[in-house]
């Protein structure tokens, strides 16, 4: 097995054998990958904190046939404001989840890490609606994924207001994407657009989702 550094965010984390975890990474490098971090889940282990969701920076592995193997980790940033926020943290959850859905192995995921580590910051921004950072963040990533109906933007049946929004988040620069405000009226209509174009295009639930439109109602 050779040595390989990774920058990426731990999306998911998951309980294998009687103390490791099994992670899923989005890489800046690799996109998606599995990776096995041997012992992680004991107390005394230095990889307990750096293998959990949301921890973000360098990661030390050996790759392997079929999966990487986790040695070490540079953690620069664990978001620990975000997960004391506890709707907040919901809308993480949700945002890592819907990342990995579209994320694949062996693509170039730099836009895809930058988008979820711009979108988790804006989070943790107490001045910027929530609500309005989930949708912009779902239509970029939409977009990134080449499934968003740019069209929207003429649909005649929206208000002036709705398709500006739309094409805002289509194309805005990412350090400004989630700095846009609108009314509850268009955001209602920006709801309502968004969920019918996510529901038609993807044919699966988002267990995080759920939970966060249950936490969320």
């Amino acid at each position: 097995m050779s040595g390989i550094d990774l920058t990426g965010m731990v999306l998911l984390a998951a309980p294998a054998g009687d103390y490791d975890r099994r992670l899923v990474l989005l890489t800046k490098e690799r996109g998606k990958i599995t990776a096995f971090a041997r012992s992680a889940r004991k107390p005394s282990s230095p990889m307990l904190a750096s293998t959990v969701p949301f921890s973000f920076g360098t990661f030390h592995l050996y790759e392997g046939k079929s999966a990487y193997t986790l040695v070490g980790a540079d953690i620069s940033n664990y978001f620990d404001e975000l997960k004391t926020d506890f709707e907040g943290a919901y809308y993480g959850f949700y945002f890592m989840e819907f990342a990995a859905y579209y994320a694949q192995e062996n693509m170039d995921g730099k836009d895809m890490l930058n988008l979820l580590y711009a979108a988790l910051t804006a989070l943790e921004n107490p001045r910027l609606d929530k609500k309005t950072a989930r949708y912009a963040y779902e239509v970029r990533l939409m977009v990134q994924g080449g499934e968003f109906p740019q069209d929207v933007v003429k649909d005649g049946s929206l208000s002036e207001g709705c398709r500006y929004a739309f094409w805002y988040m289509i194309t805005s620069p990412l350090q400004k994407l989630f700095a846009f405000k609108v009314s509850e009226q268009v955001l209602e209509e920006i709801s309502k657009t968004q969920d019918r174009i996510r529901g038609k295009l993807i044919d699966r639930k988002f267990k995080s989702l759920e939970i966060l439109e249950t936490v969320t109602s």
